[in-house]
């Protein structure tokens, strides 16, 4: 998977991140994915289509660090995974995807965006529908880490 199409999508979680929660974050070492068992608690997955776009993002948060975005981000206590931190949860992997889309439609690409699911629970799994390896990036927060994956289509291109 190309780099210049993978960049725009760290870019964007992380200006969320920053813009919405004043939340710092260091982008990790990518590796390939070789399982589909989360590496959170609470996941975001979102897919996306295009004439030669096909493949999904998954945001995937422990429960510390989900807590502490929540926080930070609506100004309120919270105590578990509940229903504003899933809606919170979906409204990143949305927010996320459509910036990233921004900055790719500038590049040439064109794609349509599902609505987001989240699924939470321990070891949960992530399937993505894409034929394509799966990208694992770690990202690094005061609280500690979380995870976005990213899985397309080996044969996407520009419009």
């Amino acid at each position: 998977m190309d780099i210049n199409f993978i960049n725009p999508f760290l870019s964007s979680l992380s200006n969320v991140l920053e813009t919405m929660g004043g939340i710092k974050s260091d982008i990790g070492k990518p590796s390939i994915k070789k399982s589909n068992l989360s590496k959170g608690d609470v996941t975001g997955i979102i897919g996306m289509t295009g004439q030669n776009i096909k493949g999904s993002l998954a945001i995937s948060f422990s429960q510390t660090v989900i807590i502490d975005i929540v926080e930070k981000m609506v100004g309120e206590k919270v105590i578990e995974i509940d229903d504003t931190v899933i809606d919170m949860v979906g409204e990143l992997t949305n927010m996320t995807t459509g910036g990233a889309k921004n900055l790719l439609v500038e590049k040439g690409y064109d794609f349509d965006m599902a609505t987001p699911v989240v699924v939470s629970g321990k070891e949960h799994e992530i399937v993505h529908k894409s034929e394509g390896q799966t990208i694992l990036i770690p990202f690094n927060t005061q609280e500690g880490n979380f995870y976005i994956e990213l899985c397309f289509n080996n044969s996407f291109a520009k419009k």
